[in-house]
Formats: C-alpha cells, sequence, structure tokens
C-alpha cells in the first residue's frame, strides 16, 4: 500500500506561482511512476504531468513551459512547481502512484491517490 498526501494549494492571482508537494509513504519504489492530476467543477479528471524517473516526464500541453513536474527520492515527495498561473488552472490537484513499471497518463491505471488540494487562481 501507498499513501499520498498533498499540500500547497491555495489562492492565488493570475501570472502568480505556487508549489505543490505530494509525501508519499508506505511501500514506495524510486521509479514508480507518479502524477498530477486535476479537476474542475463539472469536468472530468485529466493528466496535469506524470514522472517516473528523471528525464522520464509528460506534461499537457496546456502548462508546458509553465509547470515543472519533479520528485525528491530521499524524501519521498513529488512535487509541482506552477508559474504563471491561469484562472483556468483553477482545479482540485491530485496526486497518484501506480504499481506499474511504465509511466502513463490514463487516471484509471493509477492505483493510489492522494486526497487532493484545491488551487484557486483569480483574474
Amino acid at each position: 500500500q501507498v499513501q499520498l498526501v498533498e499540500s500547497g494549494g491555495g489562492l492565488v492571482q493570475a501570472g502568480g506561482s505556487l508549489r505543490l508537494s505530494c509525501l508519499a509513504s508506505g511501500n514506495v519504489f524510486t521509479t514508480m511512476p507518479m502524477g498530477w492530476f486535476r479537476q474542475a467543477p463539472g469536468k472530468e479528471r485529466e493528466i496535469v504531468a506524470a514522472i517516473r524517473i528523471p528525464g522520464d516526464t509528460n506534461y499537457t500541453d496546456s502548462v508546458k513551459g509553465r509547470f515543472t513536474n519533479s520528485r525528491d527520492n530521499s524524501k519521498n515527495t513529488l512535487y509541482l512547481q506552477m508559474n504563471t498561473l491561469k484562472p483556468e488552472d483553477t482545479a482540485m490537484y491530485y496526486c497518484a502512484a501506480r504499481r506499474g513499471a511504465t509511466l502513463t497518463t490514463q487516471a484509471a491505471r493509477y492505483d493510489y491517490w492522494g486526497q487532493g488540494t484545491q488551487v484557486t487562481v483569480s483574474s
């Protein structure tokens, strides 16, 4: 089992920055694929970014160049640095991990989920 706890969300003005953290505990592997997803009211959950190891990362097009996904295996922590935030980035952000070896952007293939942290970007 893996437990995930997100933090770092909040209210920020457009153009601002936030850094989300996801602390993992339990049976965590350093190469375990992990991802950030978000879900806005009335919309489906969507991938934001995913990472297995440095260099094996994936971003959705709308955040490329603005968000950076990284992991510190010594701290069992996944990070999402979000810069130049836009109102359309407003959503609940979830951290996820999967037992499989390959990186994927499909939410259904992730086995473990955190409780989420709210990000609200005002215009």
